[in-house]
């Protein structure tokens, strides 16, 4: 038997879940005392002092007439009925419906407890917590009789739910208040991993349990082997590329000695050796270079989109939506919108570009008129150095490969996702820088 279905009705953050764990039991508890508490405590109680007053009641009233039936007087039987704490009234019109308070538990033993011991009475009356009203036949005729409620069943029965509700607050209240204390570590964890993500890298000192504490400190190592990975890997390329620049500028030199006709391809060559250089030496900076800034995105992406088209390239704003602003690494998200309108107008013969900015996400969208991709080859079109000549245009130059790379890891550096589709606008490729706030 599985409990999967149960899953979808339970609260899906880390507090609602612990208040479920420590509200649940507690309720069931208290409920389980409370069951427990008044079937044996209260019931029973309510059942002995109710049997005690029933067979008083009963004897009295057979004892209405004495020996020879002849009639006791009614004021002796007045004084009989006050020492025995009864206030009786005679010649009153019968009853016969019994009647209680919907929520008076303990009426209920009561009226059961009397009509089974006291054959003549016709009916049993609980108007308040304070009186309990008989109806009798007698030989005398009928008879109203009342007796005190504090003879009948346990008083304050009601002291039991406001120590039950007080106590069991009150000590909601402690536990939730540790609770959270143990707690706010794993989420000051989930934070400091959570802007790790998004390239950011605030401060973070392990605390709270020994099990969080043991994952903050394996999170730390993590970040700090992460960090010099990226480090290394980009002093090793840019080492490499530096060297290679010096060796390629002779070239440069050398091949200006000879006639024009060897001279072209050579230099071709070694222009497209310069371009592979930068493009290397761009992918191993990463995303995250420079500090995140508070940037308007919108007014942001529109000053890239007038640098490229002063540039030359056919690019245009199609739309803007939403204002305000957001921690952005403004190298990398203009090295990632370049790189997406470089590919635009490298295999179409326009691109458009739009932004979206709402309260959950941000959305920088790259359209373009040229043959896309394919939906099945999408997801290669994002790895390093995979270039999809047969799906693009040849006519229009190759690139190196590492276009899209360099726009997914900008994407994922901010927490965020570079999704490729088919344009709805313009019939091409369709680009989206998807990032959360």
């Amino acid at each position: 038997m599985t409990f999967n279905w149960l899953k979808r009705y339970m609260p899906r953050g880390l507090y609602g879940r612990a208040a479920l764990i420590l509200i649940l039991p507690v309720v069931t508890l208290q409920l389980l005392v409370s069951v427990v508490f008044i079937q044996r405590h209260f019931e029973g109680v309510t059942e002995q002092m109710s049997r005690t007053v029933s067979r008083e009641l009963d004897l009295f009233i057979n004892e209405l007439y004495v020996e020879g039936n002849v009639s006791a007087p009614r004021g002796d039987i007045e004084r009989l009925a006050r020492r025995l704490g009864y206030d009786i009234t005679f010649d009153v019109p019968i009853e016969y419906a019994d009647s209680r308070r919907w929520y008076d538990f303990s009426g209920l033993v009561v009226i059961r407890t009397l009509r089974d011991l006291v054959p003549t009475i016709s009916a049993v009356q609980l108007p308040d917590d304070r009186q309990v009203v008989v109806f009798a036949n007698s030989q005398m005729g009928p008879v109203r009789i009342e007796v005190a409620r504090e003879r009948m069943s346990a008083s304050n029965p009601h002291q039991l739910l406001v120590n039950m509700l007080v106590f069991g607050a009150l000590m909601t209240l402690i536990a939730f208040v540790y609770l959270r204390n143990q707690l706010r570590p794993i989420t000051r964890l989930a934070a400091a991993a959570e802007a790790f993500g998004r390239g950011r890298n605030v401060p973070y000192t392990p605390s709270g349990a020994v099990e969080v504490r043991a994952a903050g400190n394996a999170f730390l190592d993590m970040r700090s082997r992460i960090e010099r990975q990226i480090e290394q890997r980009t002093m090793m390329l840019s080492g490499v590329s530096h060297d290679l620049r010096t060796p390629l500028t002779r070239l440069k030199l050398g091949l200006s000695l000879l006639e024009d006709e060897d001279r072209e391809p050579l230099e071709r060559d070694v222009e497209d050796m310069q371009r592979l250089l930068d493009e290397f030496l761009s992918f191993a900076r990463g995303a995250t270079e420079g500090e995140p800034e508070m940037t308007d995105p919108a007014d942001f992406v529109a000053q890239i989109v007038e640098d490229s088209a002063r540039a030359g390239l056919p690019v245009s704003i199609a739309k803007i939506e939403g204002q305000g602003k957001m921690p952005l690494h403004r190298v990398g998200i203009r090295r990632a919108v370049e790189n997406l309108i470089n590919n635009a107008v490298r295999y179409g013969e326009r691109a458009e570009v739009s932004v979206r900015l709402s309260d959950k996400s941000l959305r920088i969208r790259v359209d373009d008129d040229g043959p896309g991709i394919p939906a099945d080859r999408r997801d290669e079109a994002l790895k390093p150095f995979v270039r999809l000549d047969p799906a693009r245009n040849q006519d229009k130059g190759s690139g190196v490969g590492l276009g899209m790379a360099i726009a997914a890891d900008v994407a994922r550096a901010h927490g965020g996702v570079l999704r490729l589709g088919e344009s709805d606008t313009l019939g091409g490729l369709r680009a989206d820088i998807v990032i959360g706030r």
